[in-house]
């Protein structure tokens, strides 16, 4: 099986989505990816072992797409080996009452990992530039001072709200939380394969909506928000990767290398060492075990 680059998913300068292909060819079947996916995915569930008896750093994993770009199955698939204490999942939704009450970032902010453990948002802050931008109407319910109607939204707002992302994100990266951004690419040729799945599997049919294709008509206006959104807010401390999302298993298998390789060059993550006056009396603590009635 190919052996995969991720420098050649990570966005490091400007790029053009119609560029990035939605489809990576890793020279096996089905069956050899998969393989390789459970073994990557068993030494990221070790190393995130390792990551919450350390207790030093927390990694945040986001991950958006359009719909049926597979972001629920990515979730189940490349993380089943984890330890559930070591792990959480967050799928945001229309913001609630209460979360209008706060800023835009605040549902996302109290939804961080703690330190040791992973935190995955299935759809992300970036929904705040994304759907609010293809649907500016939405910002409305916000009730932000300064946006009385429709037209206070304009360009101004959205670099504002751009900085506002990138300052969140560098705030979080500076005390500890090690950031994945993964834009799922799918084919519009795809995705309607896969409506069309959710609509003649019976078992699929509750997955579908008929806004999915009132969506679908603004693809163009979708790809050119999301491509604004990866080359504004791809940094260093919190890069963008682009995923081909066309073929599951091979993009389930390249976010789990991506992550892994990535994590494994801290050298700094480690179990704790043992205190010493416990480590000098280990084999005290076996014989009063051992002589137990």
């Amino acid at each position: 099986m190919k052996t995969i680059d991720i420098n050649n998913f990570k966005v490091a300068s400007k790029i053009s989505l119609k560029d990035r292909s939605t489809n990576y060819n890793l020279d096996a079947d089905k069956d050899e990816i998969e393989d390789e996916l459970k073994k990557v995915r068993k030494k990221l569930g070790k190393l995130q072992d390792t990551m919450y008896a350390h207790g030093k750093y927390a990694v945040l994993v986001c991950i958006q797409g359009m719909d049926t770009a597979g972001k629920d199955s990515m979730i189940r698939e490349v993380f089943k080996d984890f330890n559930t204490r070591g792990i959480v999942v967050h799928s945001f939704k229309v913001p609630t009452e209460l979360e209008r009450k706060h800023d835009y970032i605040w549902r996302h902010y109290i939804a961080l990992p703690a330190r040791g453990k992973f935190g995955i948002f299935n759809r992300t802050h970036y929904e705040n530039v994304l759907v609010t931008r293809v649907h500016p109407g939405y910002i409305l319910g916000e009730n932000i001072p300064t946006v009385n109607s429709v037209e206070d939204i304009n360009e101004a707002f959205w670099d504002k709200r751009f900085e506002q992302i990138n300052n969140f994100e560098k705030h979080i990266s500076e005390n500890g939380t090690i950031i994945f951004k993964f834009f799922l690419n799918l084919s519009k040729g795809e995705q309607k394969n896969r409506l069309l799945r959710r609509l003649n599997k019976r078992e699929k049919n509750w997955k579908f909506s008929p806004g999915d294709l009132k969506e679908r008509k603004l693809w163009d206006t979708y790809q050119f928000c999301y491509e604004d959104a990866i080359n504004r807010t791809s940094k260093e401390h919190a890069p963008w990767f682009t995923i081909p999302a066309d073929d599951k298993p091979t993009a389930r298998y390249i976010v789990a290398k991506i992550m892994y390789d990535t994590l494994k060059e801290y050298s700094d993550i480690q179990e704790p060492e043992l205190d010493d006056e416990i480590k000098a009396n280990l084999e005290l603590y076996k014989k009063q075990l051992e002589s137990e009635d």
